[in-house]
């Protein structure tokens, strides 16, 4: 779980702390004071594109640190390991800065890392709702993913077999196509593949040194720089005539002589005597800083010249070294089909036949385990709607077929129907925007127990709702967090009120600046803005009464 976030620079957050526990946690405010934005940072946290407009103006970067706890979550810790990411204990940090100039850096447990990596590793940590997926909810082409989630590793087993049945078949068809194009058009596409595979084993690209190397490089052209400031930073600590540290003794030594005529006075000397110390150890620091500090022409050209060879791999093959990787690996697979001199049009042809056999096979049961769990699924789901309000809601699976690919041969949409005598039809021509919150909620719910992620965090969940709705679907997030860590942001009293730790965001103007501010309420403080969301600007002795009475029962933040 998210045990702490601190956001800088981020848009009109200058600097915010957020310390998070388990149980169930809501974020309210006023409209544009920011409370979207720290999800936006979680999802930066964890890969989401980084724009430099988010950086705040006048400052260089925006930063974001989260740390988790991933004591109770072996599937979390265990692809830490496989992405050779540095646990401290159960705690893992990770960090995420985008740079004014455009570029964005990411380290994970101290270690810099691919925004890929950072993005499979979220995957396990956070499962979040914004206000953009209920458009996603609306695509059907984002059902399936719903359901295989559900069904878990039966389904991925049988979905990996049909991707390598598929990938096999399409590498034969492939082969085919290219036998029957003519020799001459495969030996270009054999020269080309050869240049582009000799072009990236030349360079040798290494996932992530890129930023490695823009972090040297800088050192490297700034080291004259870095050795001037750092000699003068040692002349006023510590060598120079009257320094820092020579003062800091003096009074030390004045005080002590004084601390002999009255014993008091000497336990008011431990931070001054840990002061001196530290500024020792600064000084022993920064001398082995300066002592490694070099001014290297060769090195720095060397450094030069790699960013320079991974900028045109970037061009070229992938937007990253991961990437490049992935293309030089696809580009050597293809090179052996090609190459593949004993392969002729009628034995290709043969085992093209057997390949699509297999895959078919692989699809038929892949499909027959979607049908039949989907079945239960459709119930589990329907069972939660009713227990949101929609007593007489209806929801079904609907299965078509499509030309198999490495998913299978299943396209599948959620048919949907909110009143009694109505048929089910697709969701996304009918469902309002209250039934898509309470939808979306009831699927999280379902898959809640299935996909082992330790956080759900949900912006504005309470999208169209209110009155009985609102109070239900309030109740729902209060029994998810006995078991996960919730995190809502929500404009309703009904949800606000449920949860056992509140914080208030709000928006103000410090010398002529926009800022945002994080501020955890206490019981009193919860009892006025639970008010303020019932009545609005106005609060009347009559809201904080139904204020006091919506939070009787409920832990105070």
């Amino acid at each position: 779980m998210i045990v702490h976030i601190t956001v800088e620079n981020l848009a009109i957050i200058e600097r915010s702390q957020l310390p998070l526990g388990p149980g169930f946690t809501v974020l309210t405010g006023e409209t544009g004071a920011g409370k979207s934005l720290l999800v936006d940072a979680i999802e930066l946290a964890l890969g989401a594109r980084g724009d430099s407009d988010l950086v705040r103006a006048g400052a260089s970067r925006a930063s974001i640190r989260v740390e988790f706890d991933l004591t109770h979550q072996p599937e979390a810790q265990a692809k830490c390991h496989e992405l050779g990411f540095a646990l401290d204990g159960a705690r893992l940090l990770v960090e995420r800065e985008v740079l004014a100039e455009g570029r964005s850096i990411c380290r994970v447990g101290g270690k810099a890392a691919p925004v890929s990596q950072l993005r499979q590793l979220g995957r396990v940590l956070v499962d979040l709702h914004g206000q953009h997926d209920h458009q996603a909810l609306l695509d059907p082409e984002s059902h399936l993913s719903y359901l295989d989630a559900w069904i878990g590793e039966p389904v991925s087993q049988l979905a990996a077999e049909v991707a390598l049945a598929f990938e096999a078949a399409e590498g034969l068809r492939r082969k085919l196509a290219m036998l029957r194009t003519g020799l001459r058009d495969r030996e270009q596409r054999i020269d080309l593949l050869k240049y582009q595979i000799e072009e990236i084993e030349s360079i040798g690209p290494v996932a992530g040194e890129f930023s490695e190397i823009e972090a040297q490089l800088s050192r490297l052209q700034h080291s004259e720089k870095l050795a001037h400031a750092v000699q003068s930073g040692l002349q006023s600590l510590r060598e120079e005539e009257g320094s820092a540290l020579e003062r800091i003794g003096a009074a030390l030594k004045i005080l002590e002589e004084a601390a002999s005529l009255d014993p008091d006075l000497d336990t008011t000397l431990a931070p001054l005597r840990t002061a001196r110390y530290e500024l020792e150890e600064a000084g022993f620091s920064l001398r082995a800083y300066a002592d490694r500090l070099e001014s290297d022409p060769e090195r720095l050209e060397q450094a030069a010249a790699r960013l320079d060879a991974l900028r045109k791999l970037r061009r070229k093959y992938g937007e990253d070294e991961s990437e490049i990787l992935h293309f030089l690996e696809q580009a050597r697979r293809s090179l052996d089909e090609l190459t593949d001199h004993e392969a002729d049009e009628e034995s290709v042809a043969a085992a093209l036949d057997e390949a699509t056999a297999r895959l078919e096979a692989r699809c038929a049961e892949l499909t027959a385990l979607r049908v039949e769990r989907a079945v239960e699924f459709s119930e589990l789901v329907q069972s939660e709607l009713h227990g949101l309000a929609m007593e007489k809601a209806r929801f079904e699976v609907e299965r078509f077929e499509k030309a198999p690919d490495t998913s299978g041969a299943d396209r599948l949409e959620f048919y949907f129907s909110a009143n009694l005598g109505e048929p089910p039809r697709p969701l996304s021509k009918i469902a309002s925007g209250g039934e898509i919150s309470r939808v979306m909620l009831a699927l999280k719910t379902v898959l809640a127990g299935r996909a082992g992620v330790p956080t759900l965090i949900f912006d504005e969940v309470d999208v169209g709702l209110g009155g009985r709705a609102a109070a239900i679907v309030a109740r729902k997030l209060e029994a998810l967090a006995q078991h996960y860590q919730i995190v809502s942001i929500s404009h309703l009293p009904q949800i606000a009120s449920r949860a056992s730790t509140h914080f208030h965001i709000e928006k103000e103007t410090t010398d002529g600046r926009v800022l945002t501010s994080v501020r955890r309420l206490s019981s009193e403080e919860r009892e006025v803005e639970i008010a303020r969301m019932l009545a609005g600007e106005s609060v009347t002795p009559h809201a904080l009464n139904n204020a006091r009475d919506m939070l009787g029962g409920v832990l105070s933040g």
